[in-house]
């Protein structure tokens, strides 16, 4: 008989659930083979279906945006992915197939949504600027397969037709810090924009608090049309190292080339990142690092994250992120300028109904900029999202 639980569950929970290390080490992976700390908790519906062990999480946001200055904007749209795991013991180790989706092709109308400073990707053939691109809809489709290799390491490899290879931290969509706050960093495409990634191949090794990993993947970003898969020769490569130095931190270091990653430029990326992630009881925090190298413009562009959410009794949560990030796409010059964000919001739980998790709350933003640039932005530009979010938990 099969059995349905309705829960938020650590990643430690999870491994003691398991029949094998190995499949307890594939059920803590997120999105491709990135990990967040094993104390980490993840609102999910578990069920037993057989010998198979299924997952389901999801979390959707309905977001009012608003926007002030001469380059700000206004819109309500949604924000939005799901994901489904399905886990078997096999040959002594243990597979395990991976499914993504977003309705941000949908959600998110004309190809964007407002976002004061942000950069990368296009949209009916123009560089976005002060606007963040939907996710596509088919965002991950990978397998598995993990064994042990003798009593103290794991041995994993990963093939995805849509992945995320091993290269920055866990992506802002699955990152526990980020759960509360639905808008993209400004920093994403220095630190994560990997996350959605096509003919991507991992191998991995993780021996009791270290993990190595290196990847083979297409390095060109999605194109505009979000329904449809592209494709491309595996012409881009990444390797990370992690450290697990007990239950409640991880860090990782984290380096790749990245092959014509945008469409409209004209050279590689040697992207590097590291970060350092946070989780007890509750309170989940990353600091982030990312830097970009431009082969074409010689350009050296770093990005700095801070990001955190922390509980409040039973049904309210606090977030903030501070961020400092070098630009060159916000003027057809190329010239670059260090942009600062500082983001502070509150949620509250309100009802959980049918298994979904609801919540209202709304965040503040305000920015930093040179003073070159404050006549296309205002002096003091700043944006404000109010949004319902809803979860599967």
């Amino acid at each position: 008989m099969s059995k349905v639980l309705l829960c938020t569950v650590s990643f430690a929970a999870l491994a003691a659930a398991q029949s094998n290390d190995a499949g307890a080490y594939l059920m803590s992976l997120g999105s491709g083979t990135s990990m967040s700390p094993a104390a980490a908790k993840m609102p999910m519906l578990m069920r037993d279906a057989g010998q198979w062990n299924l997952m389901f999480m999801g979390q959707a946001f309905i977001v009012d945006t608003q926007q002030s200055g001469p380059r700000g904007d206004d819109k309500l749209y949604s924000t939005n992915w799901a994901m489904g795991e399905a886990t078997h013991d096999l040959w002594g180790g243990a597979f395990m197939f991976q499914l993504m989706v977003s309705l941000e092709p949908a959600t998110v109308t004309n190809r964007s949504y407002p976002l004061l400073f942000q950069t990368g990707e296009t949209a009916y053939g123009r560089p976005l600027v002060d606007a963040q691109h939907p996710h596509n809809f088919l965002m991950g489709a990978g397998f598995h397969y993990a064994h042990p290799v003798g009593d103290r390491t794991i041995a994993e490899i990963y093939y995805a037709p849509v992945g995320d290879p091993a290269l920055g931290p866990q992506a802002y969509p699955h990152r526990p810090s980020a759960a509360e706050i639905p808008q993209a960093p400004l920093g994403h495409h220095w630190q994560d924009s990997t996350h959605i990634a096509y003919n991507v191949a991992t191998i991995a090794a993780k021996r009791d608090w270290l993990r190595f990993e290196a990847s083979g993947f297409y390095g060109t970003e999605p194109g505009e049309n979000r329904w449809t898969i592209g494709w491309g020769p595996m012409n881009s490569y990444s390797a990370r190292i992690s450290v697990f130095p007990n239950r409640h931190w991880m860090a990782q270091v984290s380096a790749g080339r990245l092959t014509r990653p945008e469409h409209q430029s004209h050279g590689d990326v040697v992207r590097s990142t590291a970060s350092l992630q946070y989780s007890q009881g509750g309170v989940n925090a990353s600091l982030i690092w990312g830097r970009n190298h431009d082969t074409f413009t010689q350009h050296n562009l770093n990005s700095y994250l801070a990001e955190g959410v922390v509980p409040f009794r039973a049904r309210s949560f606090f977030t903030a992120r501070w961020e400092l990030v070098d630009k060159d796409e916000l003027f057809a010059s190329g010239n670059i300028y260090r942009i600062g964000e500082y983001l502070a919001g509150y949620t509250r739980d309100i009802a959980t109904i049918s298994g979904i998790e609801t919540g209202i709350g709304g965040n503040l933003t305000f920015y930093t900029l040179p003073d070159s640039i404050k006549p296309f932005y205002g002096d003091h530009p700043w944006g404000v999202s109010l949004y319902l979010r809803l979860r599967l938990k």
